[in-house]
């Protein structure tokens, strides 16, 4: 697993408005049972976003939005397999952390 890469939801149920989920755990730490993540929802179901925290991104065809005040963990058994990456928005990404956090 690695920083920046995307899961499919491991809830079937939710695929629907969050297909996605990012991981934005540090790489080093990999020896915890779960993974820091943040749910990548549907931008036709999110609503109003705030500009630096709930940003806008690709993940292959889909357009989805970044919930970035959603973050938690999730068992790292449930996170099968990547199906892609934002380590090229990860600039983005970590815009939306530090905005989060007030690490800016």
């Amino acid at each position: 697993m690695a920083r920046f890469d995307v899961y499919a939801n491991p809830v079937a149920a939710e695929r629907k408005h969050t297909p996605y989920f990012v991981d934005v755990q540090n790489d080093h730490i990999d020896a915890l049972t779960t993974r820091v993540v943040i749910p990548l929802r549907r931008e036709c179901v999110f609503g109003p976003q705030a500009r630096l925290l709930n940003p806008l991104l690709s993940v292959g065809d889909d357009s989805v939005v970044l919930d970035t005040a959603a973050l938690g963990a999730v068992p790292t058994s449930e996170l099968r397999r990547a199906v892609g990456s934002l380590r090229e928005s990860r600039l983005v990404v970590q815009e939306a952390l530090d905005t989060l956090f007030g690490s800016f």
